[in-house]
């Protein structure tokens, strides 16, 4: 039975006291998770919510979250999560876009609780335990039997180059992509993994979420990230791995005296999302000891986690995020969609069981993302002679300054050696002269002071003279989208203009 709700039904079966999900402190056995999604689908049920049906989920995180989304499996339906950082305009497009029938939205998103959809709103209890008041008295259903071309979630692309695209995730992409991070992480029933990221999206969900729980394992899972929290439940819960986006990584890797917090317990962290810089790799090691940073590459499209670093390679490949899963192949490819030989940088490619089929209800959409069974990723990079993924840009962050094009993450790379620096972004803006022109925004950390001057000489000791940014634009902050990849397009959006 392909079932999101199957393992967890065979660990409340076989092991009934063990912890499933940690809480605010709090443990929930597998037996009581398990309950909890029957009870929970139970109510859905109460709302003719039944196979194929479209239930979302606007909601940080929470033990409701989960037994949300594993309920509308339990019943073959399918589940919505939306990030909760939308504006009510943003989600109630993707709600029509997807024709969903019910909304859970947590009680502070107030502007939400105005769409016009059915909807059920989650009080702080509710979130701690939905099932606990919704369900008293309701008739448990029968979980139903899903095959592996039927769809379990869609999730909808961050925008960072168009509107939202519904992905579609079936039973079959989930079920290989937690096949190949179970090997490749080594995932057992000892893990506890940490859950900081918000659970509408793949990396806090799948990266290794899912894997974890159908091993037996144990989610400690976070309302909201804290740097200080995270640390401090690492310590608390004996944590032994998790995922972090880049944004996420920094803040928890610039928190005072990490050595207060006993982290000997945790083996592996996830990072990825974008070219990790040096710098962010060695302050892992020096906060974290015997722990591993491991970068990886992945999208919402494949379920994420497509190539992760193997253990005794991060120094031989550093800049690279790791060669192919079992089940993933990746090819770099020309403009026609040809294949590219090693070491020359072309579009990263990708092809397995799990890639998504296409987006929902966009047929056409779905024709330009693929060559033939080969996903597009828009992402720019080559392979090298051992199979090592390594990342030079994507396609639409590529700029064509006077006829050359200069990759961003090679000028970002030059910026951040700069110890002023604290991020950096560089963008290609509208020129009369230059048809772009390359613009670095930098945020700087406190107390630090960069001119334009001292930012170009540096890189032109680097760089030849047309990657060089031809402006500096300081900023308190990047725009990120929830796995923590830049989003240029709101920078170029902001910062563009002829200058005179």
């Amino acid at each position: 039975m392909l079932n999101l709700s199957a393992l967890i039904r065979y660990h409340a079966m076989v092991a009934p006291q063990r912890p499933a999900v940690i809480y605010q402190d709090k443990a929930i056995s597998y037996g009581e998770f398990y309950d909890r999604i029957r009870r929970t689908a139970a109510f859905l049920q109460s709302w003719g919510i039944g196979p194929g049906d479209v239930v979302a989920l606007f909601l940080k995180n929470s033990p409701a979250f989960l037994e949300i989304a594993f309920a509308a499996s339990y019943l073959g339906a399918v589940f919505l999560p939306i990030n909760y950082r939308l504006a009510p305009a943003e989600a109630d497009f993707i709600l029509k876009d997807a024709k969903a029938r019910l909304l859970f939205v947590d009680e502070e998103f107030k502007a939400i609780q105005a769409l016009e959809i059915d909807k059920v709103v989650l009080d702080a209890q509710h979130q701690e335990d939905f099932s606990g008041q919704a369900a008293d008295g309701l008739h448990i259903p029968e979980q139903v039997a899903r095959g592996p071309e039927d769809l379990a979630r869609l999730m909808y692309t961050s925008g960072t180059t168009s509107r939202p695209k519904g992905v579609m995730h079936t039973y079959g992409n989930i079920s290989w992509k937690s096949i190949d991070h179970m090997t490749v992480l080594g995932i057992n029933r000892e893990d506890r993994l940490l859950v900081v990221g918000p659970l509408y999206h793949v990396g806090a969900f799948d990266l290794p979420g899912i894997a974890v729980l159908w091993a037996g394992g144990v989610l400690c899972v976070h309302r909201e990230f804290d740097p200080e929290a995270a640390l401090a439940a690492i310590e608390r819960h004996q944590l032994t791995c998790g995922w972090m986006a880049p944004v996420m990584l920094s803040r928890t890797l610039a928190v005072e005296q990490p050595e207060r917090f006993d982290l000997s317990s945790f083996r592996w962290c996830i990072g990825g999302g974008e070219k990790t810089p040096e710098s962010r790799i060695r302050d892992f090691t020096r906060v974290f000891g015997a722990g591993r940073y491991i970068d990886g590459f992945g999208m919402t499209e494949t379920c994420s986690g497509d190539t992760l670093m193997e253990a005794g390679w991060e120094l031989k490949k550093i800049g690279s995020t790791g060669r192919a899963l079992p089940h993933v192949e990746i090819r770099i490819a020309d403009d026609s969609g040809n294949s590219l030989p090693p070491n020359v940088d072309g579009e990263i490619c990708i092809r397995g069981p799990k890639v998504t089929k296409g987006y929902w209800n966009a047929p056409e959409k779905t024709a330009e993302s693929f060559y033939g069974d080969w996903l597009r990723t828009g992402d720019i990079g080559h392979l090298d002679e051992d199979g090592f993924l390594f990342l030079t840009d994507r396609a639409k962050d590529m700029i064509l300054s006077g006829a050359e094009n200069v990759a961003s993450c090679e000028v970002e790379n030059v910026i951040y050696q700069l110890p002023e620096v604290a991020e950096a972004a560089v963008i290609g803006v509208p020129d009369e002269n230059w048809g772009e022109r390359v613009v670095a925004v930098v945020v700087l950390k406190p107390g630090a002071k960069l001119t334009y001057e001292a930012l170009a000489t540096h890189c032109r000791q680097y760089l030849a003279g047309f990657k060089v940014p031809r402006e500096l634009i300081l900023a308190t902050d990047l725009p990120r989208n929830p796995s923590g990849k830049v989003l240029k397009r709101r920078l170029r959006e902001e910062h563009q203009g002829p200058k005179n």
